[in-house]
């Protein structure tokens, strides 16, 4: 304990610098979310022509406003750079950051495994946390663990709403169980205009019977607004392949045949269809059967529930790496901090 612990001063440590990586609805969201916090300081931005970086702080407002204007946070004078490589030339800068935030899509299914393996050619060390959905990609990252734990990066992955909070809920409620039975976790997404988030709407079309990865990557606008004609902009997810299982699974709650993941997203509709929660039964040491229910709120967006768990990773993330714990971690092992 040093002297301003033990006095009680009110100084604050240094923020933490912290990038966000993909600027669409998911990353302006993330920037909306850090701009009021002390504890952490949105330093970099990236999309995919350009990226921008501030020792002391980007804008919030001024990011969004540039981005929706020209396409790109490149073209902020005099901290943005135009480049069709930017995540690449952004760590090669090699500027202090001590996470970044992949609100990156997942398509194709490896991309999120090719930029973990940028940041580790690169040499840069420090946190990288991510909000991916499928088992596969986690699977991949998985098989890169001891390669991170080399790098020096300490990385976060599953941390959204689902794969992430919903999973991190079941973790911890399963403790009143002798043996788990089964998690069920359903969500409910409303959103006014898909294509403010069109890159989450493909991955999830990817989930619907008929369509793959590749499939759903290669659409264009014009097809993805006939499909969503077609559902009347509902779409209707079940048994989607969603990392929560092999999460669980990989902390010895549950194996990943008993967890399911399905939903309902609404892309006209800012309310949410239905309500989010997570349902795990199970059997007590009693010998009693029950259901505990986690429910989200109905007024909480899919991006606050995604990005406020992904920062409290992260930052939990950096608590780990200032102690020299390094590797892959998901969010059903570590407990996320609270980001002020």
């Amino acid at each position: 304990m040093n002297a301003e612990q033990v006095t009680g001063s009110t100084h604050l440590p240094k923020a933490m610098r912290v990038g966000v990586l993909g600027f669409g609805g998911l990353g302006q969201a993330a920037a909306k979310v850090l701009a009021p916090k002390r504890e952490m300081l949105l330093v970099a931005a990236a999309d995919k022509q350009g990226y921008a970086y501030a020792a002391d702080g980007l804008n919030a407002q001024e990011c969004i406003a540039t981005y929706q204007s020209q396409g790109s946070v490149g073209y902020l004078e005099p901290i943005g750079t135009l480049t069709n490589q930017s995540v690449e030339d952004l760590i090669e800068k090699s500027y202090p950051v001590d996470g970044y935030f992949l609100a990156l899509p997942n398509l194709p299914n490896d991309f999120i495994a090719s930029v973990a393996r940028q940041f580790i050619k690169s040499g840069w060390r420090g946190v990288l946390v991510d909000a991916i959905k499928r088992t596969s990609a986690v699977e991949q990252l998985l098989g890169m663990k001891e390669e991170l734990q080399a790098a020096g990066i300490t990385y976060m992955t599953g941390c959204g709403a689902t794969p992430g909070l919903l999973t991190a809920a079941a973790a911890l409620a399963a403790q009143s169980y002798a043996e788990i039975h089964r998690v069920e976790i359903t969500f409910g997404v409303g959103i006014a205009n898909w294509e403010a988030y069109r890159a989450t709407i493909r991955e999830d079309i990817a989930h619907m019977p008929g369509y793959s990865v590749e499939t759903a990557r290669a659409m264009t606008d014009e097809e993805v607004e006939v499909l969503l004609d077609k559902t009347n902009g509902v779409l209707t997810l079940e048994n989607m392949e969603h990392a929560d299982d092999v999460m669980l699974e990989l902390a010895g709650i549950v194996g990943r045949d008993r967890v399911t993941v399905g939903g309902i997203v609404d892309t006209r509709n800012p309310k949410k269809p239905i309500s989010t929660n997570v349902k795990i039964t199970g059997r007590t040491f009693e010998g009693k059967i029950s259901t505990h229910t986690f429910t989200l709120g109905d007024e909480t967006s899919m991006a606050a529930n995604v990005c406020g768990p992904a920062f409290g990773y992260l930052k939990a993330g950096v608590g780990l790496h200032q102690r020299g714990i390094y590797g892959l971690f998901t969010a059903a092992e570590i407990m996320p901090q609270f980001v002020r």
